[in-house]
């Protein structure tokens, strides 16, 4: 496959997944790529996930929440659980999470009067990034010896001009 090819079709694959109606299941779902997400005091709605993005929290998610490459601000209420990879957890003051906590790569912000009924699990620093990004950089080392191979095999049969 060309080199041409491969751009378009990762180019394709990109716009799909940044499509938010792609990721939402339901009309009261939020998903979305780059734009970030409020969920205002009288709101409420199902799952929300962010791409490159942050989520901020008045009302009530009946759901999750997670956020990539952003932070999770909570004033209101989220009844599932609330995951950050690469951004901050910060909870006010009543704020309440029915469900776990995991923060990769920063750190969990919550006064005493905010209640979490799950676990907490919080990675900061180079340790939430490690884990963040090992999955990634294993895959990437994975394709990267792929394409090697292959373009090897396709060098063996070549002739010199």
């Amino acid at each position: 496959m060309s080199h041409f090819r491969v751009a378009i079709l990762s180019a394709l694959l990109l716009v799909v997944a940044g499509s938010s109606s792609a990721w939402a299941d339901d009309d009261r779902d939020r998903a979305q790529w780059g734009h970030s997400i409020t969920v205002g005091p009288s709101e409420t709605v199902a799952d929300v996930t962010c791409f490159a993005c942050s989520v901020y929290v008045y009302g009530t998610v009946e759901g999750d929440v997670a956020s990539f490459g952003g932070r999770v601000v909570v004033n209101g209420q989220v009844k599932g659980d609330v995951a950050s990879f690469g951004g901050g957890v910060r909870l006010g003051d009543g704020a309440r999470i029915g469900g776990d906590v995991a923060v990769f790569g920063s750190r969990l912000f919550r006064p005493e009067s905010a209640t979490i009924g799950g676990e907490v699990a919080e990675f900061p620093g180079i340790a939430g990034w490690l884990m963040l990004l090992l999955p990634f950089a294993v895959l990437a080392g994975i394709v990267g010896l792929i394409v090697w191979r292959i373009g090897r095999r396709r060098g063996a049969g070549a002739v010199p001009v």
